[in-house]
């Protein structure tokens, strides 16, 4: 059924995330389960005078299906389709709706097949890691994402709604803010349960997420320097989840910018060989700090839980190209730290963030 918010909704994609102009090309993807939503979405880049090129999906991200990716030989899940390829090439925009039927259905592939499946679309993805195409990612009130959450399915498009209508205007001026006062800083420390890990943003720049390439913003991020990490980090609070799994009490352990011992409480086995899918996996793309006041409580839904006001995160694998990142992977794994119970964040020694709360 319609919600009279999804007109709103897409306009935020169409005009700010985006902004499509008359002529371009649009890919929009989605499940047939975001179709209120895709609806408008159809219409707003009509009224702007430009072609939408609908894709339905049903699992297994924005190129294949599940149902493919289970049975196709290595060869062939290592080389995006040129048609695929091709497609990349010459569009304008692409906008993906997630709306899974079931969140976990992507634990039946193996470790080889998310591997081989991830470095094939990252040789065609050069265009969307690098920004050169406008494209957002976003995600629709579903039941499957609702269960996740722990709420009733209007309860959470209530919480989703509340995160992403907000005054992007507004919350960019504050956020920064913040991220200025990490641009003229050389070093981060980060300090919590089990927890005490120094990185250096030295030349480096943070991007304030306000409406960008993903729905719901509420970050400001960067890429570390890549052999900067030193120290530990212990995500005691939340599960770091990967392609339907959850691996908690994740504890990593850092020696010029490598992870060298890592473990955790549950799926450990997964967690290695995660980190052992190539030559980057162990190394840090991004740090993140995360500010969108309407979200305030876990959701065990990446796009929303990297956002939580009061926490950061550090991505695993393949860097941000257009902010100074040359780390290399398929993988790119964001882990969420909650820093409201006891954490602190320092910059070159100053005390910037205690319990979650800044102090500049």
């Amino acid at each position: 059924m319609a919600d009279p918010r999804d007109r709103q909704y897409a306009e935020l994609l169409v005009d700010t995330c985006v902004g499509v102009q008359p002529g371009w090309q649009v890919v929009v993807q989605g499940s047939p389960l975001a179709r209120p939503l895709l609806d408008e979405i159809l219409r707003a880049v009509a009224e702007r005078g430009a072609y939408a090129l609908l894709r339905m999906s049903y699992a297994g991200g924005l190129f294949g299906s599940l149902e493919w990716i289970r049975h196709a030989p290595a060869e062939l899940l290592e080389t995006l389709a040129p048609f695929e390829t091709r497609m990349l090439e010459e569009v304008d925009a692409l906008i993906v709706v997630q709306a899974p039927e079931n969140s976990r259905q992507l634990t039946v592939l193996s470790a080889e097949q998310n591997r081989a499946f991830s470095s094939g679309q990252r040789k065609a993805m050069e265009r969307v890691y690098n920004h050169e195409l406008p494209w957002v990612g976003c995600q629709y009130p579903v039941a499957a994402l609702a269960q996740d959450a722990g709420m009733a399915t209007p309860e959470f498009a209530d919480f989703l709604y509340a995160a992403c209508l907000l005054d992007w205007d507004a919350e960019r001026e504050r956020m920064q803010h913040y991220a200025d006062r990490f641009d003229a800083a050389e070093q981060v420390r980060i300090v919590g349960e089990g927890t005490d890990l120094t990185l250096s943003i030295a030349g480096r720049s943070m991007r304030v997420d306000a409406g960008g390439a993903n729905i719901p913003g509420g970050e400001f991020f960067c890429s570390p320097v890549e052999d900067s990490a030193e120290g530990e980090i212990t995500f005691a609070e939340y599960p770091a989840v990967m392609t339907g799994r959850d691996v908690t009490g994740v504890h990593l352990r850092f020696e010029a910018g490598r992870v060298v011992d890592a473990g955790a409480a549950t799926n450990e086995a997964f967690l290695l060989e995660t980190l052992d899918m190539d030559e980057g996996a162990r190394f840090l793309g991004e740090l993140g700090v995360g500010c969108n006041p309407g979200i305030t409580r876990h959701t065990r839904n990446i796009l929303f839980d990297e956002k939580i006001d009061g926490t950061v995160h550090l991505a695993l694998g393949n860097g941000i190209v257009d902010l100074g990142g040359t780390n290399v992977s398929a993988l790119h794994w964001d882990i969420v730290k909650d820093m409201r119970p006891g954490g602190r964040i320092e910059l070159d020694g100053e005390l910037v963030q205690e319990n979650g709360r800044w102090l500049i």
